[in-house]
C-alpha cells in the first residue's frame, strides 16, 4: 500500500499501477521529503513530476504547500491512476498530463525561451497556460524517477531541457532517483549536483540551478540518512515512476 506521508492528506491511501511502475517506498519518500522541508522549496513550490506513475511525488508535494503541481507520464494507465487519485484527495492546483518527459521538458523550454515556443506542437507544455511551464517566474521543485533501463543520454536530454534559462526558478531544487548501480546522471551546464543519498538499490541526487548560490553544502555521500529505509524496503528496480 502506497500512503501520503505528511501534510493536509497525510495517511491517505493511493493508489498504484497494477504494473509498470516502481513506486518510491514510503520510507524514501519521507526522506526525500524531510530534506525538501528543511531546504524551504515545499510551501508555495510550483512543482513538476517527471515519469510520475501513481503521482505520489506530485501529489506529497501537494499535500505539504505546493500550490501548481503537473503530473507527466506517457503510459496511459499509470496516467488514468494518477489522476484518479487526484480526484479521490481533493488536493487543488494538481492536473495530469500523458506525454514522455522528453517532450514536455523541451516544450517548456522553448515556451521559456520565447516566440520560438510557437513552433512547438499543440498539446505540449509550451502550448500549455502558465501551470504548464510553472508560471512565469519557473518551477520551484521538480522530481524525476524514470525506469531504471532508461538510457543515460535520454535522461541528460530532459535534464537540459530543465537546466534551460527560465524553466527553473532561482532557489529551485531538481530531485533525480536511480539506481545505484547507474551511472551519476550527465549534468548539463544549468544545472549543479550538491547531494547524493542512497537507500538500498535507489540513490537520489539534489541538483539546483548553477547560477544560484549553493542551497546545500553538504558532500555527495552514499550512507542512508534522513530516517530512510534500509535496503530491504527498496522497490524492485524493474519498472517505472513514482
Amino acid at each position: 500500500m502506497t500512503r501520503i506521508v505528511a501534510g493536509s492528506v497525510g495517511g491517505r491511501s493511493i493508489a498504484v499501477p497494477a504494473k509498470g511502475t516502481r513506486p518510491t517506498s514510503d520510507r524514501v519518500r519521507e526522506a526525500i521529503f524531510s530534506r525538501l522541508e528543511h531546504l524551504d522549496v515545499l510551501d508555495g513550490a510550483r512543482v513538476l513530476d517527471l515519469y510520475a506513475g501513481s503521482g505520489a511525488l506530485g501529489l506529497e508535494a501537494a499535500s505539504r504547500g505546493a500550490v501548481s503541481v503537473i503530473l507527466v507520464d506517457s503510459a496511459r494507465p499509470a496516467a488514468d491512476v494518477a489522476r484518479r487519485n487526484v480526484a479521490a484527495l481533493g488536493l487543488a492546483g494538481v492536473r495530469v498530463t500523458t506525454e514522455t518527459a522528453e517532450r514536455y521538458a523541451a516544450g517548456l523550454a522553448a515556451r521559456a525561451a520565447g516566440p520560438a515556443a510557437s513552433a512547438v506542437p499543440a498539446g505540449t507544455a509550451a502550448s500549455a497556460g502558465p501551470a504548464g511551464a510553472g508560471g512565469a517566474a519557473g518551477l520551484d521543485l521538480v522530481f524525476l524517477d524514470p525506469p531504471y533501463d532508461l538510457g543515460e543520454d535520454e535522461l541528460a536530454a530532459v535534464l537540459t531541457h530543465l537546466a534551460a534559462p527560465g524553466v527553473l526558478a532561482d532557489g529551485a531544487v531538481v530531485v533525480v532517483e536511480r539506481s545505484t548501480r547507474t551511472p551519476e546522471p550527465a549534468w548539463p551546464d544549468g544545472l549543479a549536483p550538491f547531494a547524493r543519498k542512497d537507500y538500498g538499490e535507489t540513490a537520489v541526487y539534489y541538483a539546483e540551478p548553477a547560477d544560484t548560490e549553493p542551497t546545500n553544502n553538504e558532500p555527495t555521500d552514499a550512507a542512508p540518512a534522513d530516517g530512510a529505509a534500509p535496503s530491504g524496503d527498496t522497490p524492485p528496480s524493474d519498472s517505472v515512476g513514482a
